[in-house]
């Protein structure tokens, strides 16, 4: 029997199966600090513990992504290990704030199985759950990942697609218990620009942008133990090129977005990604924002923007073409629910 894991292929899932994911992670300030080095990370909430005090939360939690980043990481040996690539995200809420001394767990249910035409992969869905150590969920959502069959001859599992929310409706948004943004300190924030100030259907250009460094994208994806074989085996794609961690894109977009939305200070719901074209070292990512709609909260001072973030390779505003696809310049079409001051 062999002691190694090859990965799980398609036609090893079970629709309503439960998969718990290894190992533990105890976050510390070294996962911030690597985090805000690797990406150009600025939001004032997760800098500094006294603007977060200032806003009535006891410390600045973690960065939401290193949470996304580090559940996400447990599930690839168990679901992307031999993935061709990630399709999709949606139903993602964000549930408690993660702070220094954490240790995360998570675990998937398999929710949909639809093998694809050409017999070789099929598409695999999954609602993954990061908890903390006291049991409590910090993290919910679902993704979809197409994997590689290890036998074509193997009987498919039978086909089903699950129905997806196409949003997560404003009223099912977690906002952090006391948080209270009523004595929100603009100046040191980095921007005046309030909830009120952002109006559907305004586009905004980030302006900046950052140039993928093959080391610095391997070292993140190694930070976040995701362990999947195109990001660091240059010989599992026929053209000798490892696959940009989709993750990483994300981060570097939201860090772009810091230009012209410095106070979207936390993501608190993921309605849709697509990571749309491949990212490979070399390429220069930029970003823009699309404000889809806006949201009033429970909570002082608190409102909700839901923004979608595109990412690009160079200068490309485009999307998609005239049959709806996308143009070979767009890395990410990120769908999100962000908490800023009213």
């Amino acid at each position: 029997m062999s002691k190694t894991n090859p990965g799980r292929f398609f036609e090893e899932y079970r629709l309503g199966e439960t998969i718990r994911h290894a190992v533990p992670r105890t976050l510390s300030g070294g996962e911030r600090a690597m985090y805000h080095a690797l990406y150009p990370a600025r939001h004032a909430l997760y800098s500094s513990d006294e603007f977060a005090r200032a806003c009535g939360l006891r410390a600045a939690p973690l960065d939401d992504l290193i949470v996304f980043h580090t559940v996400f990481g447990k599930t690839v040996p168990d679901v992307s290990l031999n993935a061709v690539a990630n399709l999709g995200y949606a139903e993602g809420r964000w549930l408690a704030p993660v702070y220094p001394g954490d240790t995360l767990t998570a675990s998937s249910e398999v929710i949909g199985l639809k093998e694809n035409s050409s017999g070789k992969s099929g598409i695999v869905w999954v609602r993954t759950t990061g908890r903390d150590q006291t049991g409590r969920a910090v993290l919910d959502y679902v993704r979809w990942v197409m994997v590689r069959k290890g036998d074509s001859a193997t009987a498919a599992p039978e086909a089903h697609i699950p129905d997806i929310a196409p949003f997560v409706d404003p009223s099912a948004l977690v906002v952090p218990a006391g948080l209270d943004f009523s004595a929100y300190d603009f100046a040191l924030a980095g921007e005046p620009h309030r909830w009120g100030d952002y109006q559907v259907g305004e586009v905004i250009d980030h302006v900046d942008g950052v140039t993928v460094e093959e080391a610095e994208h391997m070292l993140a994806t190694r930070l976040w133990q995701n362990t999947a074989k195109v990001h660091f085996d240059a010989t599992q794609r026929p053209d000798g090129k490892r696959l940009i961690y989709g993750g990483h894109v994300i981060s570097l977009a939201r860090a772009l977005s810091f230009n012209g939305l410095a106070n979207a200070q936390m993501i608190v719901a993921l309605n849709g990604g697509a990571h749309a074209n491949p990212c490979f070292a070399g390429d220069t990512i930029r970003a823009w924002s699309e404000v889809l709609d806006r949201a009033e909260t429970t909570a002082p001072g608190v409102g909700a923007l839901r923004l979608r973030l595109v990412a690009t390779k160079g200068d490309a505003r485009a999307l998609q073409d005239d049959a709806g696809k996308y143009l070979p310049e767009v890395l990410l079409d990120l769908d999100y629910w962000v908490l800023v001051p009213v």
